[in-house]
């Protein structure tokens, strides 16, 4: 088993977009709470939360939306930092580096000298860190996460991880199912036959077993020397970051398609950048399953972005003279686990549909190409968000309660932006919600967006909805109502401080 150093910085999504450590603050993502400050664990707030719960436990929440762009791009500052003292740092994640401890431990004196070093030149780098060194990824990452790091003895990996809860495996379902059988610590899941927890929990499960029992989550799978699976992509002229994302796609999708060739998939890859001005960007990157081709472009896009990234009004977008080269190389092969592809022999995502949205893609930016996914909300234009396609979409929120939220069925047209209206009742005069939500009378008349009148046939409500209430900035009030015409039209209006608007329209 090789010996592993990591180095970990606490709460870096927090870190990445500037909320300091002594800070009750947290990051949102998808509409939960993807990682807070210490300061706002110690109110109660936790991972996985939703906004709301978050801000009940803790009112003074800062809360912003996370930044995966910065993260890493802030990141590289720290590996720049452990690059100065060890090379061939390995990026698992932005927040988390590893490197191969024999080297470091042999020139600084000892595995606990060079943790306490690496850890020195994080913090004077301005960064919040822990240092740990243990047999294998997994558990040096939690040997950084134990009071600023330690050095678990060699061999001992099995034994350190015994008490964790199975949350640390990051499967919350296994977890949940091994609770349910009274398995509670990785030590009990370690105990199990390796055979019966193949049987019973599949490839992932044999995974999570091995990671529990201090073992590498994979057999070692040396490369074929005779092999050759560098790809190279060349730009003249010199491209700029764009370009070179959408570059990095296809060249990874060429990757892995050689990397499938040779029944292997690469979980360390060797992404190297060749400047116009001379500099060659170098940097490893490590994932536990294989990186997808979106997640290859998007390093690719980090490493470019923290290139002069700080520099006063420099645009991020711009590389320093261009991109002249790009270079992805696998750099640690692992036998390949597989998939199933669908009946009929058809993969699961059209291989024509996905080549012509990367063309499409290349043409309009990343954003250009959107996909619908349905999440949770009160009103029509909450319950739809658009993902670029390629992307995952946000974690599900579970349904309800949702005080307020428009009753089925669904609208069918959504306008991008609301609708001005006006609504009368039979004297002319404009219709008045009160406080109390009490209709100053029938509504008989309404005119769209400027539009001529058309006669109301029926209608319904009003529904109140008062939204966040504890946050005076983005609280709000208001009422909604449906509404059939003489025309045959169908509309679910919101009166908001006095004004209508047409939220949504029925067919």
């Amino acid at each position: 088993m090789s010996r592993v150093l990591v180095v970990w910085c606490p709460d870096w999504p927090a870190t990445a977009v500037g909320i300091e450590a002594s800070v009750p603050g947290a990051v949102v993502d998808g509409g939960r709470i993807a990682a807070c400050t210490s300061a706002a664990r110690a109110e109660g707030v936790r991972r996985g939360q939703r906004i709301r719960d978050a801000q009940r436990r803790c009112p003074d929440l800062l809360v912003r939306t996370r930044d995966t762009d910065a993260e890493g791009r802030m990141f590289l500052a720290v590996v720049t930092a452990v690059s100065e003292l060890t090379p061939r740092v390995e990026v698992v994640r932005p927040g988390l580096c590893a490197i191969p401890a024999k080297g470091p431990a042999a020139f600084y004196g000892g595995e606990e000298a060079a943790r306490v070093l690496l850890q020195d030149a994080v913090v004077e780098a301005g960064f919040d860190c822990g240092v740990g060194v243990a047999d294998g990824l997994f558990a040096a990452e939690l040997a950084a996460r134990v009071q600023g790091g330690v050095v678990v003895p060699p061999g001992g990996a099995a034994a350190f991880l015994a008490p964790y809860p199975l949350s640390v495996l990051d499967r919350p379902e296994l977890a949940d199912l091994l609770g349910r059988l009274g398995i509670r610590t990785l030590g009990a899941f370690a105990a199990l036959p390796a055979g019966h927890v193949a049987g019973r929990f599949g490839a992932d499960g044999a995974l999570a077993h091995r990671l529990a029992r201090g073992e590498p989550p994979r057999p070692v799978a040396p490369s074929d020397a005779s092999a050759d699976l560098t790809v190279r992509a060349d730009f003249d002229p010199p491209a700029q970051a764009e370009e070179v994302t959408f570059a990095a796609k296809r060249l990874a999708a060429e990757l892995h398609e050689s990397l499938a060739g040779h029944g292997r998939d690469c979980v360390r890859l060797s992404v190297e950048i060749g400047l116009a001005d001379g500099h060659v960007l170098h940097r490893l990157w490590r994932h536990d399953g294989a990186l997808s081709t979106l997640a290859v472009a998007e390093r690719v896009r980090w490493q470019l972005s923290a290139w002069r990234g700080d520099a006063p009004g420099h645009d991020t977008g711009a590389v320093w003279g261009g991109v002249v080269w790009l270079e992805l190389t696998p750099d640690q092969l692992v036998p390949a686990i597989g998939s199933q592809d669908a009946l009929w022999g058809h993969s699961g995502v059209d291989e024509r549909v996905s080549r012509a949205t990367d063309r499409v893609q290349a043409l309009l930016g990343h954003g250009g190409v959107t996909r619908p996914v349905l999440v949770d909300g009160r009103g029509p234009g909450e319950q739809v968000i658009k993902v670029p396609v390629g992307d995952l979409p946000p974690r599900a929120i579970p349904d309800g309660p949702w005080p307020g939220r428009v009753p089925a069925p669904a609208p069918a047209i959504v306008p991008p932006e609301p609708l001005p209206a006006a609504v009368t009742g039979p004297d002319g005069a404009e219709i008045r919600v009160s406080a109390r939500c009490a209709v100053s009378g029938p509504p008989t008349r309404i005119a769209v967006a400027e539009g001529r009148q058309d006669a109301v046939t029926g209608w319904t409500g009003p529904w109140p909805v008062a939204e966040r209430w504890w946050d005076p900035e983005r609280a709000r009030r208001r009422a909604r109502f449906q509404v059939t015409t003489a025309e045959g039209a169908a509309y679910l209006l919101a009166v908001e401080g006095g004004r209508w608007h047409v939220e949504a329209a029925y067919e």
